[in-house]
């Protein structure tokens, strides 16, 4: 083993074949060493000293040479203290997934790998946003329950085993919950893994192997698919600019992802949209209000329609917004229509935790309910929010398991859930066929129809000199906007001209109360034809209309008319 000069940058360590360049943070006035473990040793088998420099700043740094890398494990003592290399690209230790990742002990410890990974020449499908249909997922929730029938559950692996049950379903997008080495909490149990980590390594308990390459094989397997993978990078407030932006970088380069989910309070997302590498990146960021307005318009709130109209045609942007009704922090959709309140009694915190405001209903009766009046109510309107979801204009996002019913019992913060609570119910999706298709019809409906996933926000103008606006709003009488702060009804007519497409005209109304919808004229030689509804689902094939000026919608129902 030699030692070398080494380079300031980059942080961290940086294995090549012919040596390993190690570079850490350490304030002056402070020793620091590294620490070199032998695999599976408790003590280090080599101490070596990292001098304060005045050119080079905070930053420690030196390289060894002739040694075997993949063989040992990597710490630093600063002062009197042992950390855990916070650039560390793998960790040892962490295996387990409840385990305290905690360098003190000794047993977390930063790996040094070479990286020989075959990408097989893997390109993105950088799919245009207004082509995407996302999913949600957690990737330990999504397959740790016995019901998923994977080989590896709850694991990067497992995740690949249902990548045929996603591209089934019609998604191109997958959002993955934190998935890098995240702390466990010393009061409860971290399941969705936000808080403080170690951002550049892969969890290990996530891994039915080695992480890294489990996370590049799945990222791979996605691609291959032609499905996105965007990982959720929460930081910590007070973690340093420099760090997240090399953080993502790191994601970019060495595991091919597509995009992050980031939170602007945090993260200084106009750094990192300047950031040449970055650029071409997906950077969403999530945000309520689409969520919260179509809760209230679903249970039937009154003066929501001025705020649906502007979600209705809202496009994600250079905001990086993205249009869900059920997310992780919350109720599952199952749950949005069957419980009043929250139920987080389970968390322990006296079901203090959790958004108190849900805007749920439980039409009729406070969780699971035989009444069959309740349950082809909560049926129908987990039918009309897929519609709202759906047939927006800009990206859509299905939480996972929403497509079969999945439920937390009422929870509406799993945050400490790694139990069936907080896991998916596969043996669900055998009894919720009908809810499965439903969902799977209405993502090839959107597909089929460009109309109603434009590529540029509509303006409500006739842009093409074709004779009507790219969208209009219509109620009881053709090009008026229901405006009564009692209606909870919306007519919203798309030009098929503006997309190369049928024009589409969606009824929706959410009153408990029976309504009739003009329909605006169509040009000579067309006519309106229903394609789906909310009792019917996606009709597979269309419906002449008796009527072509007035379509009447029975209570709480959405339509979608084709005209041709």
């Amino acid at each position: 083993m030699t030692k070398k000069e080494g380079r300031p940058t980059p942080l961290g360590a940086e294995v090549k074949r012919e040596q390993v360049n190690f570079a850490v943070e350490a304030p002056q006035g402070k020793t620091c060493e590294l620490l070199l473990y032998r695999k599976g040793e408790p003590e280090p088998a080599f101490c070596f000293d990292m001098p304060y420099r005045e050119e080079t700043g905070d930053v420690r740094f030196l390289a060894l040479a002739d040694f075997p890398a993949q063989e040992y494990e990597y710490n630093y003592r600063i002062g009197e203290e042992i950390f855990v290399d916070p650039y560390a690209r793998k960790l040892a230790g962490t295996e387990k997934f409840h385990d305290i990742c905690d360098a003190r002990d000794c047993q977390v410890r930063g790996v040094l790998y070479v990286d020989d990974y075959d990408w097989e020449g893997d390109r993105r499908p950088r799919i245009p946003m207004h082509r995407v249909v996302a999913y949600s997922l957690h990737v330990r929730g999504f397959t740790k329950h016995t019901s998923s029938r994977v080989k590896h559950k709850g694991t990067f692996a497992g995740l690949v085993e249902k990548i045929p049950y996603m591209l089934e379903l019609g998604i191109n997008q997958i959002h993955c919950m934190p998935v890098y080495e995240f702390a466990p909490s010393p009061k409860y149990v971290n399941y969705w893994g936000y808080g403080p980590g170690y951002y550049f390594a892969p969890k290990a308990a996530y891994a039915a192997a080695d992480p890294v390459t489990e996370l590049k094989d799945m990222v791979k397997a996605c691609h291959k698919a032609g499905i996105e993978v965007i990982l959720e990078m929460p930081f910590e407030g007070t973690t340093p600019r420099i760090y997240m932006e090399a953080c993502l970088r790191h994601y970019m380069l060495e595991y091919h992802v597509d995009g992050f989910i980031l939170n602007p309070d945090v993260t200084p997302v106009d750094g990192v949209y300047r950031d040449p590498m970055l650029q071409g990146m997906k950077l969403l960021k999530h945000q309520t209000g689409f969520q919260n307005v179509m809760r209230r318009f679903l249970k039937g709130d009154e003066g929501m329609v001025g705020d649906v109209i502007y979600w209705l045609r809202r496009q994600a942007g250079a905001e990086g917004y993205y249009n869900y009704i059920a997310n992780q922090n919350g109720f599952t959709l199952n749950d949005l229509v069957s419980y009043d309140a929250k139920h987080n009694e389970a968390n322990g915190e006296n079901n203090q935790d959790g958004p108190d405001y849900n805007y749920s209903w439980n039409c009729g009766a406070e969780g699971p309910s035989r009444k069959k009046a309740v349950v082809a109510l909560r049926e129908g309107q987990r039918r009309n929010a897929f519609f709202l979801v759906l047939l927006a204009q800009g990206t859509p996002c299905i939480l996972a398991g929403d497509e079969f019913g999945n439920t937390q019992k009422g929870n509406n913060n799993a945050y400490c859930q790694d139990n069936p609570t907080g896991w998916l119910d596969w043996s669900r999706l055998e009894r919720e066929k009908k809810l499965f298709a439903f969902v799977k019809d209405l993502i090839a409906l959107r597909k089929a129809h460009p109309v109603l996933a434009q590529e540029k926000e509509l303006l409500g103008m006739d842009q093409i000199s074709c004779g009507v606006p790219d969208v209009s709003y219509h109620g009881a009488c053709a090009w008026q906007t229901p405006s009564e702060v009692s209606s909870r009804q919306l007519g919203v007519y798309y030009c098929g001209k503006m997309a190369e497409d049928e024009d589409c005209f969606v009824a929706y109304n959410m009153h408990w109360l029976e309504h009739g919808f003009a329909l605006p004229a169509l040009p000579k030689g067309k006519k309106w034809y229903l394609a789906a509804d909310t009792k019917e689902g996606i009709l597979p094939e269309t419906v002449l209309l008796d009527s072509q000026r007035e379509a009447v919608l029975k209570d709480r129902t959405i339509a979608v008319f084709i005209g041709r």
